[in-house]
């Protein structure tokens, strides 16, 4: 049921938005002047009946918005006065149903913070019961929410840098398999590789260059090892810090493919 112009003071933000915070909302400036889309709301007796301890944090609000926080922000931002809902108690079937609407509303968002995506990820595996089963109401692979859920494994340091976009997310779904304690040294030995590897890319430019992936395969090919001479050649040669950061790697190639 479509309802225009909601009174602002009739409506309040979903309580368990995955989005900690809504962002920059310049890209709505336009809606002072015009909602180009409603947003999806629950009644509050609906909402209640699932979460009823939200009470006090839903006010004296008659609808929970579950789809269009950020343009409700921006109605409060740019002084409208109401918003443009679509009333839809049946998304409030269940829990894992308004987690579920919430978070495919956001996914994908370039400015969706990925650790709010993991963490949102993790709450839907947690109302469904099931990797799988998230997995499948989000429209990915079990191995992509494996990989989100990972990176809720990080060491608060890496987690920092990979929200200030200092720290790959393909190279933080690796670092997460490694012993939380092992986990920056091993960020660092790899910034160390890459910055080297930088430097002898400047000294060689117009160089074509083997990637010393294709020297060791060869190397390998030729000697004709057995994986046991591989791992124990590897055991020889890396620390143990340095073999468990290849066990992760390969985990992740292996997801990954």
């Amino acid at each position: 049921m479509f309802r225009a112009n909601v009174p602002l003071t009739q409506l309040v933000a979903n309580p368990r938005n995955p989005r900690a915070e809504v962002g920059n909302l310049e890209d709505l400036a336009t809606i002072a002047k015009r909602q180009l889309q409603p947003g999806t709301v629950v009644s509050r007796s609906a909402w209640l009946a699932l979460w009823p301890d939200d009470a006090s944090q839903l006010g004296a609000a008659r609808w929970v918005v579950v789809n269009g926080c950020r343009r409700l922000a921006a109605c409060h931002h740019y002084q409208r006065t109401g918003m443009d809902v679509v009333i839809r108690d049946s998304i409030a079937g269940s829990k894992d149903t308004v987690l579920w609407a919430a978070i495919v509303e956001n996914i994908d968002r370039q400015d969706f913070d990925v650790l709010e995506e993991a963490h949102a990820v993790e709450l839907l595996v947690t109302e469904t019961g099931s990797a799988t089963i998230a997995a499948e109401r989000l429209g990915r692979s079990p191995g992509w929410v494996s990989q989100r859920r990972g990176l809720l494994k990080l060491a608060p340091e890496l987690q920092h840098s990979l929200r200030q976009g200092e720290l790959a997310v393909r190279l933080a779904r690796s670092l997460a398999q490694v012993p939380m304690a092992q986990q920056v040294e091993a960020w660092r030995r790899a910034q160390r590789r890459s910055g080297e590897s930088k430097g002898e890319r400047s000294e060689d430019r117009g160089a074509q260059l083997v990637p010393i992936s294709a020297v060791v395969l060869r190397a390998i090919q030729r000697s004709k090892a057995a994986p046991t001479d591989v791992v124990t050649a590897m055991c020889e040669l890396y620390t143990e810090p340095q073999i468990d950061e290849i066990i992760a790697l390969i985990k992740y190639r292996r997801l990954a493919t």
